[in-house]
């Protein structure tokens, strides 16, 4: 780290997690960064979701993600914990997008919602924003689930930087 740009970066380290670690660290976290793509043209948003296993279950309503990901059903989801800038984690999951519609997927989505029935207001923003922005009758329910294929993350641990204005 000879050529780093800020003085306190050579006292940070950054490390491969394992494969355990991000499960883990999957199985703990409860909001994270959806990525797909259709055309050429990336898309990320904001989801909570639940991971178990090779899965991440989702709940949320139909729109552009939904269908971008009937086009191209690779996505992956990304989370991470900034501590500070020099203390963090991030885990990227990549996958194939797969809808769990009635009544073929019925013991899929009750286990779905179970999972994320352990997180607070799981359902609240998929169904609020909706609701606020089309009506009422316009929400309506889509659980799916990613199977993941890949998962990979870092953590960097170090100091902090100082404070501006710090003395020596």
């Amino acid at each position: 780290m000879a050529d780093c740009l800020f003085p306190w970066a050579e006292a940070m380290t950054v490390c491969e997690m394992t494969q355990e670690e991000c499960g883990e660290f999957l199985a703990n976290a409860s909001v994270g960064r959806l990525g797909c793509a259709l055309d050429n043209q990336p898309y990320v948003l904001p989801i909570y979701f639940a991971h178990e296993a090779e899965y991440i279950y989702v709940f949320s309503t139909f729109g552009q993600k939904a269908k971008w990901m009937r086009e191209n059903p690779k996505v992956c989801v990304q989370v991470d914990e900034i501590s500070s800038p020099s203390q963090w984690m991030s885990v990227i999951a990549t996958g194939h997008y797969q809808e769990l519609p009635e009544p073929e997927f019925t013991a899929e989505r009750d286990h779905a919602r179970r999972l994320l029935g352990k997180r607070y207001q799981w359902w609240l923003n998929a169904l609020a924003e909706r609701q606020l922005r089309l009506g009422d009758d316009a929400a309506t329910p889509l659980f799916f689930r990613i199977h993941v294929a890949l998962i990979t993350g870092l953590r960097a641990i170090g100091s902090s930087p100082p404070e501006v204005g710090a003395r020596s």
